[in-house]
């Protein structure tokens, strides 16, 4: 099941120029997007179903500049690799809240990082829910990933960036990486 949502069949074809958003089911793929489409329309009443296919979400950068991004869903991690060709970037959500699931979700970003047409793509680890978690959850969710010892052993650019899509937390700094623009190392 392929949702399309206000995206024109031209820029369907443009499929070389897309992003990704991968992660775990229930990570906060669908409702991050939501949030960096209209940042207005999200507060606690917003919710949202597990994306089953492919969601194709065009993100506003400024008034000249509009890319789109592919949220390929959780459950459909098994064909993740059919949509790697032409990627530049790769958003890649994690849970933050839930640390069951974070070494499950290291499992999934490991084997994307290891195929080797994603080698020179530039990821942006999105640690969500930061909301509904505390603050030490970072720091764990980071060294379950181990973080550290994976960015020594890949060529991917790893950017890591705290959200919540609720609050608005981190939203401005996930627009900046999707605008190229280099971020201070924290």
């Amino acid at each position: 099941m392929v949702t399309v949502t206000g995206v024109s069949l031209r820029s369907l074809g443009n499929c070389c120029k897309m992003y990704i958003c991968l992660g775990p089911t229930g990570a906060g793929k669908t409702l991050l997007l939501k949030r960096l489409q209209n940042k207005e329309e999200i507060d606690v009443t917003s919710s949202t179903v597990p994306t089953v296919g492919l969601n194709i979400v065009p993100v506003k950068l400024s008034s000249q500049k509009e890319i789109t991004i592919r949220e390929i869903g959780g459950i459909m991690a098994p064909m993740w690799r059919n949509y790697y060709q032409g990627v530049k970037k790769i958003i890649y959500v994690v849970d933050a809240s839930n640390l069951c699931q974070i070494s499950a979700a290291g499992v999934l970003l490991y084997s994307i990082l290891a195929e080797p047409c994603l080698k020179h793509t530039k990821v942006l680890l999105v640690l969500s829910k930061m909301d509904a978690s505390y603050r030490q959850m970072r720091n764990e969710a980071l060294l379950i990933l181990q973080l550290n010892r994976l960015k020594k052993e890949i060529t991917q650019e790893i950017t890591v960036v705290e959200t919540s899509s609720i609050t608005g937390e981190g939203i401005d700094r996930v627009m900046t990486w999707l605008q190229g623009a280099r971020q201070q190392k924290k």
